[in-house]
């Protein structure tokens, strides 16, 4: 759910953690001589959010950003971030399905990584923060601390730890919480959900699968400090933000706004797309099919039907063992308490040698009533207020599909 984008890619993992080392070195060798970023006086240090719009990757829908620290004597610059990860760490994928994701802070230079968006056709904007001296050096002396080896692992979570809420934190640790304590009575309009389907239109079916995956706690409200997850939410609200100057007013955060490239990629929607009609045509077409088939005459078109009727099955247990697994044996706490599982559950695999039947037991009826009664009261449930989860597109789906079932197994039993 939300994805974060590498800033490096699988093939040169170790030229960051080279630079991040020869970093480290500069900070603890240097000579008193001017050397850089790492040993530079906080007036000479100029920090910028640099915030990279949304990639073609389903990982990069999401979005990028990183803080810059340049040396405005010596001109060095390095971008610090927040949002790398590798493959070939054990056990990656076995963690990431169960939500335990370690994520690692990155250093690179500007310039090059800079072009690197740019050349991938992504839009780059660089806001420079009007931050004190002191409020730049200890801004740099902790992204240095966090670079090194023991500091830079990170547990990730999809919507409260991620590239943009780790360097959310760090300008907000520097600006002693005053980022917070602004953003937190600002409302943000979309969730979590919202947020999740908007981002992934482009790719419908890993949006319906993280929509299907995704509970109640992504419909929760949210405030602009919890919906700067996203690097362009954190920068569109940055613009806005205003701190202490030291002298008993109060200063923009943001000194200079610039957009240094615009996106040459297919924009995300400005809104989720409405699932509720294709949900419902969708649901209605199979229940349609399956009780059509179901009245032939012809023995190829029954057939078509119980094949049509098993997939469904299959999948809506599939689905539901998806579901249970989230809850039960991972961290994604997105995905925990999913009242989808009132539509989909193991329960519908008992129902597939019915459907291959001319006479359905009496257990196989009662089993079809079950699965009925169960999205019959997510409807109930949806429409009344009692569940939070905004999960009415799942039941348009579904419900006339179990309807139909029902029907057609209550005819064939004796």
């Amino acid at each position: 759910m939300g994805l974060a984008n590498p800033s490096i890619t699988q093939g040169h993992e170790r030229r960051w953690l080279a630079f991040a080392t020869l970093l480290l070195l500069a900070l603890l060798l240097a000579p008193v001589a001017r050397a850089g970023i790492a040993n530079a006086p906080g007036k000479d240090l100029e920090v910028s959010l640099i915030t990279y719009g949304p990639g073609s990757i389903y990982w990069e829908r999401f979005g990028h950003d990183a803080i810059e620290i340049r040396d405005t004597l010596s001109g060095q610059a390095v971008n610090f971030n927040y949002g790398v990860f590798d493959f070939n760490q054990a056990n990656f994928l076995f963690n990431f399905a169960r939500g335990r994701m370690n994520y690692m802070m990155d250093a690179e230079r500007s310039g090059p990584e800079i072009a690197w968006y740019i050349d991938q056709g992504r839009s780059v904007r660089r806001q420079t923060l009007a931050l004190t001296p002191d409020q730049a050096a200890r801004l740099r002396d902790f992204l240095l601390w966090n670079l090194r080896p023991e500091h830079m692992h990170y547990r990730y979570d999809y919507y409260t730890s991620n590239c943009a809420t780790k360097v959310r934190d760090a300008l907000d640790r520097v600006l002693g919480g005053q980022l917070q304590r602004t953003l937190v009575h600002r409302s943000e309009p979309l969730t979590y959900r919202q947020q999740t389907d908007r981002l992934m239109a482009n790719q419908p079916w890993l949006m319906l699968l993280l929509d299907l995956g995704l509970s109640h706690y992504a419909d929760q409200p949210l405030n602009a400090w919890q919906g700067s997850f996203l690097p362009t939410v954190l920068s569109r609200e940055v613009a806005s933000v205003r701190v202490d100057d030291g002298h008993g007013g109060l200063r923009p955060l943001v000194a200079d706004d610039t957009l240094l490239a615009h996106s040459k990629l297919t924009p995300p929607p400005a809104q989720p797309p409405d699932l509720r009609l294709p949900m419902l045509l969708t649901g209605a077409g199979i229940a349609v099919l399956l009780l059509v088939s179901a009245r032939s005459r012809r023995r190829t078109v029954r057939l078509c039907g119980s094949t049509l009727a098993t997939v469904w099955l299959l999948l809506a247990g599939l689905a539901g063992l998806f579901m249970l697994a989230l809850w039960t044996v991972t961290a994604h706490r997105a995905g925990w308490a999913n009242a989808n599982l009132l539509l989909f559950s193991p329960l519908a695999w008992g129902l597939l040698p019915a459907v291959w039947r001319a006479q359905v037991t009496r257990r196989a009826h009662l089993l079809a009533w079950l699965v009925t009664a169960l999205a019959l009261a997510a409807l109930a449930c949806n429409l009344g207020g009692l569940l939070t989860q905004r999960n009415l597109p799942w039941i348009l789906l579904a419900l006339p599909v179990w309807l139909a079932l029902l029907r057609i197994l209550r005819q064939r039993t004796p």
